[in-house]
């Protein structure tokens, strides 16, 4: 192996099997075989701990637990001191083991999966396993398998060379993806020969980036043949629709690009988590101030002491330590004593809690989608309380608010538009026995009826006149991506079916050239459209097995047909699978009868010759995007349908009936700079070149040029006509694209093809090369229309948003559609709202965006400062476009733009790229220090997905891209409610409290060792067992305060539903008591302090009370602990008791478990050990306690007393309409 100074890597075509290793050509790559364990057997033990050191809290109870074996500072027996740590690091350690564990079995797994290898030896290929797989190896997969690393493509099945693959395992896209073989490298031959390849593949150093690959192959006579992305088959995609392909190893095992991606599950610290440790901080200083005032104390007692008393045993030499020595020794002694004070097990039982959280979230009813058979997916353990402190949402559109379920509404042809108005009364049905049983068959072979009355446009009921009053599309579901009757059922508009008549009639038939049917031509073959029969649908996939497919690669759901046409005869694979039972879904179809008052009949006509399976009816679409879907079954509507695409030709039947195979010789495909794509083909008929390119109305309009043949004239016309339209459908709220024809020449595509060749077969900034020889072909183009599609809002989001903004949680949208198009979703989704002030920032010129800036927030300055506006907030909403956006972001700007933005309620940002969504997220969080929220649904939201504090990733019709990148994943936008309102803020409450009362516990109960210091001269003695104090905190009071963190409802969800502003407890500063709940510093640091003071309080009861009942009697002090021990118990779960706002029976279980524990361990402890801590024994100790009536008086009373503050109860104002029975069922001072 050798690596090239320009980053390439370099490996000989020849295969390793069945040569010996030494001799092997590629031995110094690394192999295929992974793993992502963490440990082995040996070293576990070591590294573990070694991971484990790295929290300071175990550092510090092991440090502790090792100072205990020093005799002079000792407080326990040492053996004593080491079992909490020793649990806590062992039940660490199983939990670690055990995931390890099934990381190694996955890797087994994966290692012996069985694939083809090439063998030297044999002559053949060879089943091998995975782990046997090298560089330079060529592999044959097969139909519904799996690839086993990233393979070169060199050879398949399909004459023209191409291949199908799905990439779910990636990125979660369960549409299928077409790979070419490398061009003039062994396709030509019918039997792909190994032994034949002997060139030199070059490729770039292995990378992560799932979409971009460069390599070359230098063949023997030094000509280099280029290849991209389109010609790598990346380990773990699954092969389907081809029968087999051979391709060449060049990266394998952990260098393969989807290795490289797996960077294992991330880790973010929530908000709670980082202020955990400043209390932590606060507890060690408390704990450090306590041990000076005992060994300041024990000095003190130790100097007013007249003699040496003889319980002072001085050492071998008679020496006795001086009294400032022995307060030294005693400062680290009584550390050990009080170590408790720092909770050992709250981490743990802070996992805890968060694992029963998740548990309830994704079984939430609420949040389940039957239509996708999915569910809220957690992927980010350790942040769910930061659900609840939200107060920045950005948020996608495009199937994020909205369906991303396309629909044909309306188009524009040479500046005519056709409004397609018979097509809004198509409603999605309820139910999948809708589309099965409410329609009646209908004979295939008619025609669609010029001469048929016209229908009453009155007599039509429009359910969708504007898109404010749309109404949310049915869930009937499809077994293909972008096929459910909403998106396929078009109603051709009848004027335009006339035109298409009269263009057919008029047209020669030599020359098929007209600009109707250009337009419908356009539509068909300019995209990237993979065409399959009916019977062979895939079904899509759902989320949460999509996830399991992710961790175990051979878990893939192969649940398709594998099918090559060869002549006219189709042949299925022994090898495929079929994909369920529904291998014919019935198709939609009506007699010509009416639906609500339209006639409709079949646009095809009878087929002329003997056509053995291929028809319109039982074809299949796969698009990659919704619009490019809908533009497909729009033509189809027409009669122009796309019945095949393959690597080299698209095959179209016009409505005529007449087939037309266009010779595809390049395609351009779309990119977010250009914001076009186009693709270049042969005209069957005229054999002229032709470039059809659709894309966004600006990057088309200025584009413009020649006009269309016949119309020059008109073309100035056309063009402000069907910009006139374009407007038009964007304030409806509608999708726009523009179509353009352009006829190159034979000289201009001879110059082109030189340079594109050379372009794709460069290494060095191939992407920009390529990008520039489609930007050379794509001028002078000649304008054929534009269409409108329009893409629903979601259920419920309008509401959704609204309880949002009243949770105190500021929305942005992000969106790349035209800013006439935002505006009208942001009215429809409540986003923006009438009585807004909307401020429109767009402009070409800093200087002016900087005017803009400054004078609207000189004008809300003003506002806020008059008098007569106290206590009202104006509002005020801002629609700003990408190009503005970037201005207001620069250095000098970005300050004055986070300033206007913070006083907005609602911010709009149109056409705007995926690296400025991250960039808004990142500004915002840190220019504010907010928690930030961001969901959406596709590719290009992972960056803004990934830069905010929590992302969430709504699993729609773009993949799963954003699911995989996010923290949780929902399905519909209107769970992001629940999710927030009640999750987060049961989530939050809960660990907070949890958290408190932990501090609490731990500090009432280790003060009733430090107040007793003073009557045992600041010894270090405890009168309390040591086992009865070890087994206090683990058995004891460990799990009713997990149960707390698990299961309290400090308010229902229906109230957090109904009123929303109860979220604002986990925000920052706002109306609700801002002195008690500030930015969650001062309400934790309030809640903190007031419940130390409660802890020292109680302590102080505990202690006191039934010292001063035992004064001056003859009791050990076993038996003065023992009832200081069951009092401090009573006092700490009945403490719980009041704290807990929603009592069951496992509340109940839990609670009086944990008290009838006590005493069955401790009466068993105190019957068994006779001299289990000499020279004092707890034998029998309990028991004759429980004969005395002065042991339950004393704890009863001392209980009662403890807890007489926990009785009253203090509420906040209420600065804002909400009932005061809200507040007391949900706020309370400690």
């Amino acid at each position: 192996m050798t690596w090239e100074s320009e980053g390439v890597e370099k490996c000989k075509g020849e295969t390793t099997v069945g040569l010996e290793k030494g001799k092997q050509p590629n031995r110094y790559f690394p192999g295929n075989a992974i793993k992502t364990t963490k440990y082995t057997l040996l070293l576990f033990i070591p590294m573990n701990l070694f991971e484990q050191f790295h929290r300071l809290a175990n550092i510090y109870f092991v440090g502790l637990a090792i100072l205990n074996f020093v005799p002079v500072v000792n407080a326990f027996q040492p053996e004593v001191a080491l079992i909490p740590i020793c649990v806590i690091l062992c039940l660490t350690a199983l939990k670690d083991a055990w995931e390890d564990f099934r990381r190694y079995q996955s890797d087994r797994k994966l290692n012996n999966t069985p694939c083809l290898i090439y063998s030297r030896k044999e002559k053949q290929f060879v089943e091998r396993r995975w782990k046997d797989v090298r560089v330079g190896d060529f592999v044959r997969v097969v139909c519904n398998e799996i690839v086993p690393a990233d393979l070169l493509l060199l050879h398949t099945s399909d004459p023209s060379g191409v291949c199908h693959i799905e990439t779910s395992n990636l990125d979660g896209e369960t549409n299928l993806k077409l790979r070419r073989t490398m061009s003039g490298l062994c396709i030509s031959h019918p039997v792909f020969e190994p032994e034949s390849f002997n060139s030199v593949v070059v490729c770039e150093k292995p990378n992560n980036n799932l979409n971009h690959f460069k390599c070359y192959a230098e063949k023997p006579d030094k000509e280099k043949v280029g290849a991209g992305i389109e010609s790598l088959l990346l380990r773990g995609c699954t092969v389907r629709n081809t029968d087999h392909a051979v391709g060449f190893v060049v990266y394998a095992g952990h260098e393969t690009k989807s290795m490289l991606n797996n960077n294992g599950p991330r880790y973010k610290r929530s908000k709670l988590e980082r202020k955990l440790n400043i209390n932590v901080f606060f507890c060690v200083i408390l704990l450090f101030t306590m041990c000076l005032i005992g060994a300041l104390g024990h000095f003190l007692w130790l100097q007013a002491l007249p003699v040496v008393p003889p319980f002072l045993v001085p050492d071998s030499n008679g020496h006795l330590d001086s009294p400032s020595l022995s307060g030294f020794y005693m400062f680290f002694t009584m550390i050990i004593l009080l170590q408790v004070l720092i909770p050992i097990s709250l981490y743990v039982s802070i996992e805890l809690v968060k694992i029963g959280q998740i548990f309830f979230i994704t079984n939430d009813i609420d949040l389940y989608d039957e239509d996708t058979d999915s569910r809220v997916q957690c992927k980010a353990l350790n942040i769910t309380e930061d659900l609840g402190q939200i107060e920045y949402i950005f948020s996608d559109k495009t199937g994020t608010l909205t369906e991303n379920k396309m629909v044909f509404r309306r188009c524009s042809i040479m500046g005519t538009e056709y409004p397609h108005k018979e097509n809004a009364v198509l409603e999605e049905p309820e139910s999948e026995e809708d589309i099965i049983f409410d329609h009646v068959p209908q004979p295939p072979n008619t025609r669609w009826s010029l001469d048929t009355e016209d229908t009453n446009p009155e007599d039509t009921q429009h359910h969708h006149g504007s898109w404010r009053k749309s109404k949310v599309a049915g869930t009937a579901q499809s077994n293909v991506a972008f096929s459910s009757p909403l998106e396929t059922e078009v109603i051709p508009d009848r004027k335009l079916l006339q035109q298409i008549s009269r263009a057919e009639s008029s047209s020669s038939s030599s020359q098929k050239i007209d600009p109707y049917l250009d337009f419908f031509l356009a539509l068909a073959i300019c995209n990237t459209v993979v065409v399959s029969m009916a019977t062979a649908q895939r079904q899509r996939v759902s989320a949460p097995r999509l996830l399991l497919i992710l961790k175990v690669f051979l878990n893939c759901l192969a649940l398709s047909f594998c099918s090559f046409i060869s002549g006219q005869n189709r042949t299925i694979s022994e090898d495929s699978v079929t994909e369920g039972d529904d291998f014919n879904p019935p198709v939609k179809t009506e007699e010509p009868g009416d639906i609500n008052g339209l006639q409709t009949c079949s646009l095809y006509a009878p087929s002329q010759c003997n056509m053995p399976a291929t028809t319109s009816d039982n074809l299949s679409y796969e698009a990659e995007s919704p619009d490019e879907a809908a533009l497909v079954y729009a033509a189809k509507a027409y009669g122009f349908t796309l019945l095949a695409r393959t690597h080299d030709s698209v095959t179209v039947r016009l409505p005529s009936g007449e087939d037309l195979v266009f010779e595809v010789l390049d395609t351009l495909t779309f990119d977010p700079i250009r914001k076009r794509m186009s693709i270049l083909v042969r005209h069957p008929i005229t054999k002229k070149f032709v470039l059809y390119t659709k894309g966004a109305d600006y990057a088309i309009m200025e584009l413009l040029g020649t006009p269309y043949a016949g119309m020059c004239r008109h073309q100035k016309n056309i063009a402000a006509d069907t910009q006139h339209h374009l407007d038009c459908y964007a304030k409806e709220g509608l999708r726009t694209l523009c179509f353009t024809k352009k006829i190159v020449s034979d000289k201009m595509y001879e110059s082109w093809l030189v340079n594109r060749r050379r372009a794709l077969a460069a290494i060095d900034n191939r992407e920009e090369l390529v990008m520039d020889t489609a930007v050379q072909l794509e001028t002078n183009l000649s304008l054929l229309g534009a269409t409108g599609i329009e893409d629903r809002l979601q259920e419920s989001v309008p509401d959704t948003i609204v309880a949002l903004r009243e949770a105190g949680i500021q929305v942005w949208v992000l969106t790349g559609d035209k800013p006439e198009t935002a505006v009208n979703i942001g009215y429809a989704c409540r986003l923006l709202e009438d009585e807004d002030l909307v401020i429109n920032m767009s402009t070409v010129f800093q200087l002016t965006c900087t005017s803009i800036l400054d004078c609207t927030l000189e004008e809300v300055r003003r506002y806020s400062e008059d008098p007569r506006n106290v206590d009202t907030t104006q509002d005020i909403s801002l629609v700003i476009d990408g190009r503005t956006l970037t201005m207001a972001l620069s250095s000098d700007l970005q300050d004055r733009f986070v300033d206007l933005a913070k006083r907005c309620r609602s911010v709009l940002c149109c056409r705007v790229t995926p690296l400025q969504k991250s960039r808004v997220v990142k500004v915002v969080r840190e220019k504010l220090k907010v928690m930030t929220l961001a969901v959406g649904d596709g590719a290009n939201d992972v960056n803004m997905i990934q830069a905010a504090d929590i992302g969430i990733g709504i699993s729609g019709q773009e993949g799963m891209q954003a699911v995989m990148a996010s923290d949780f994943a929902i399905s519909r936008f209107r769970h992001l409610k629940k999710l927030l309102l009640v999750h987060g803020h049961w989530c939050y409450t809960r660990l907070a409290n949890m958290i408190i009362y932990f501090f609490y516990k731990n500090v009432a109960y280790v003060n009733l060792l430090f107040w007793y210091q003073f009557f045992c001269g600041f010894s270090g003695t405890a009168m309390i067992d040591y086992w009865l104090m070890i087994f206090f905190n683990l058995f004891f009071t460990s799990v009713p305060p997990i149960m707390f963190g698990i299961m309290d409802n400090d308010v229902s969800a229906e109230m957090l539903l109904g009123v929303p502003e109860l979220y604002r407890m986990g925000q920052g500063c706002n109306s609700i008591s801002c002195y008690i709940f500030t930015h969650l510093g001062l309400f934790w640091f309030s809640t903190f302090w007031v419940s130390m003071l409660d802890a020292f309080y109680q302590s102080l009861v505990c202690f006191f009370i039934p010292y001063l009942a035992y004064q001056d009697s003859d009791i050990d002090v076993f038996t003065f602990g023992t009832p200081l021990n069951t009092i401090s118990l009573f006092t700490i779960l009945l403490h719980l008791s009041i704290e807990i706002k929603a009592w069951t029976v496992i509340h109940w279980v839990i609670i009086l478990g944990s008290v009838v524990l006590y005493f069955i361990v401790t009466l068993a402890y105190s019957g068994l050990c006779i001299t289990c801590n000499p020279p004092s024994n707890p034998y029998w100790i309990l028991q004759s306690q429980m004969a005395d009536p002065m042991f339950y008086l004393i704890c009863i009373l001392t209980t009662v007393v403890a807890l007489l503050p926990r009785y009253h109860k203090c509420y906040p104002p209420c600065p804002f309409n909400v009932p005061l029975s809200v507040l007391q069922s949900s706020f309370f001072m400690n």
